[in-house]
């Protein structure tokens, strides 16, 4: 197991700190007896190769390894293991929920950036060259710092993003050449392996082939979030052969399945999704409760994956789904506020920003509902009794005040946008 861990010249690999040689051990310790040590190796890596959801040179390099780990099913938490794999291979997986995963616009993207990535790695600064070039570690500790960070920095906005999007290609890719090896954990012993795995094989629509007929066998998962996740993923390699699938499941006892049902049926069917796709995912948005922790997707938020797949229904339904969104926003705060107002927003202002000093009387009725709404909610834009900043970026990004008290007064005509 990792025999072949240190014939990778990690010395020679960036990620977000520097240089990778601290990489091996991380991977190693992954195998620890300790949990403890387990959880700081693995919060090591995604610092250093997922860094706020960036990947690196170094993470594709990472991913082989991993893929090894879960081979041997004495590899601890394994299901940890899968989780890193899929945010190596997508980045933040909640923004493309509920499309799926856009890799023909990746692909896209990334054209030229392994020319990109040669010249980073071969750049002298001919200003500096007679220079040391140092940065200042964690440790406060002064280290070279890697041609390519220089490089980068001469980047312009274009080519930045080109050669950040070649490499999580290459990430990407690595994930999807180890598929063979996390297909047959749909049947893992393990529920948190097989919902984990799962979970990865819903963001590779060019492996939907091989990957769909595990996914419908998982769907008879005993499990409910195995079997939730296994239909989530079949929604989103966009498959329609699999759709009777999705239906049988609608009319499972248990109710995460039916909703993993309906998130699928909604994403394949859209605006012939129908109307028992619509009471479910209805019925979901306006749910209490705490996230279902064990479903990967959208951190187990279904109430918010539900208001992010009613756009999804068309305007058969959009009524009814717009009066269960502006039903549930005062009920929710923080982060489970934002897929609702997400969704209601987009509703109601289609064409964001909204242009600076259009009145309120000038709003047709749903965007004045709405505007009523959040007005009415201060608790709405507060996350820990704290007026919480993505809530409001997200509100003002329509073109809509800052705060409720500003929308207040906007309704009262006394101030504009």
């Amino acid at each position: 197991m990792l025999e072949r861990l240190d014939t990778v010249d990690w010395a020679g690999l960036t990620h977000a700190y520097g240089y990778a040689t601290d990489v091996p051990d991380q991977i190693r310790f992954l195998r620890s007896f300790d949990p403890d040590v387990r959880a700081k190796s693995l919060g090591e890596l995604y610092g250093n190769v997922f860094h706020q959801g960036t990947r690196y040179e170094a993470s594709a390099h990472v991913v082989p390894f991993l893929l090894e780990l879960l081979t041997d099913p004495a590899t601890p938490d394994r299901s940890a293991i899968l989780g890193l794999l899929a945010s190596l291979a997508v980045g933040y997986g909640e923004e493309y929920l509920p499309a799926g995963y856009p890799v023909a616009e990746h692909r896209a993207a990334a054209a030229g950036g392994d020319e990109l990535l040669a010249a980073g790695r071969a750049y002298t600064d001919d200003e500096e060259e007679e220079e040391d070039e140092e940065d200042e570690d964690d440790d406060g500790d002064w280290v070279d710092e890697p041609a390519l960070f220089t490089y980068m920095q001469t980047l312009d906005p274009a080519d930045d993003n080109r050669l950040g999007a070649y490499i999580a290609l290459a990430a990407y890719d690595a994930v999807r050449a180890g598929l063979p090896l996390i297909l047959p954990l749909i049947t893992d012993a393990d529920a948190g392996t097989r919902t984990a795995a799962a979970h990865v094989l819903a963001w590779f629509p060019e492996a939907a082939t091989d990957s769909l007929p595990v996914l419908v066998s998982g769907a008879a998962d005993p499990d409910p979030a195995a079997a939730a996740t296994a239909l989530v993923a079949i929604g989103l390699l966009g498959s329609t052969g699999a759709e009777t699938v999705l239906e049988t499941a609608l009319d499972d006892p248990r109710d995460v399945v039916r909703w993993g049902a309906a998130i699928g049926l909604a994403r394949i069917r859209a605006e012939e999704a129908g109307p028992r796709v619509a009471a479910e995912l209805h019925g979901w948005v306006g749910r209490d409760g705490a996230p279902h922790a064990s479903i990967p997707f959208l951190d187990g938020d279904l109430r918010g994956y539900a208001a992010r797949s009613l756009p999804s229904l068309g305007d058969t339904y959009a009524d009814d789904s717009f009066a269960v969104l502006l039903d549930r926003l005062p009920k929710v705060s923080g982060i489970e506020a934002l897929p609702v107002a997400e969704m209601a927003l987009h509703m109601a202002f289609p064409d964001p920003p909204l242009p600076t000093g259009t009145p309120f009387a000038a709003l047709d009725e749903r965007q004045r509902r709405l505007v009523r709404v959040l007005a009415d909610s201060p608790g709405t834009w507060r996350i820990d009794g704290v007026t919480f900043g993505n809530f409001t970026m997200l509100v003002n990004g329509h073109g809509l005040p800052r705060d409720p008290e500003s929308m207040a007064r906007y309704i009262a005509g006394t101030t504009v946008t």
